[in-house]
């Protein structure tokens, strides 16, 4: 997962996404399509619960604290780990690649990047899908509605997306998975000084 050093992008929808709540600005594999989609209640909440579980329990931080553990326990996760990996360069192979976009994510929506227009108008319903986590090549769908849509001087194109209909469920894991990338993204802030 990259980490973004981008200036500040001044429009009127950065606040009603991002003012007062928790918010990182990463690169992540994903894309927005306009209009309604069939999504599959309770998909990206398991798939958010389980990123969570197995994050949690390799420790985010970057720090190995399997101290407790043993040896035996250590390799099989090794296993495991690698096994994901081979999985994950199959589906990639055959599956069809999101593009890596900058995005800024709140529990409230997404600032996405884009090469060119939507052409969407303010209102209008769709589906931003996303990859959450790098080491897993899967995705989630979650429906948004378009706030804004608005042009740098440089060529870049940026949607703003609310979020909409989420169950609370949802919501709690999105908030924990954006507070896993916020506190990464401060561990790796630290480890470059």
């Amino acid at each position: 997962m990259n980490e973004l050093r981008t200036s500040a992008i001044h429009h009127p929808a950065e606040s009603e996404l991002f003012d007062e709540t928790l918010s990182c600005e990463v690169a992540l594999p994903a894309e927005f399509r306009i209009g309604s989609a069939v999504i599959r209640p309770g998909t990206a909440e398991t798939l958010l619960r389980s990123v969570a579980l197995v994050e949690d329990a390799r420790g985010d931080d970057g720090h190995d604290d399997r101290s407790d553990a043993t040896l035996q326990v250590q390799r099989l996760e090794a296993k495991l780990d690698l096994v994901m990996v081979l999985v994950g360069r199959l589906v990639r192979q055959s599956a069809q690649d999101l593009p890596l976009r900058p995005l800024r994510w709140s529990r409230r929506g997404i600032r996405l990047e884009q090469g060119s227009r939507s052409g969407a108008a303010p209102g209008s319903m769709g589906v931003i899908r996303l990859q959450p986590c790098d080491w897993l090549p899967d995705h989630i769908d979650l429906p948004v509605v378009i706030v804004a849509e608005a042009a740098n001087g440089s060529g870049a194109h940026y949607l703003w997306l609310r979020f909409e209909g989420l169950s609370d469920a949802l919501e709690m894991a999105l908030e924990r998975h954006l507070f896993r990338l916020h506190r990464r993204q401060i561990a790796e802030a630290r480890r470059l000084r």
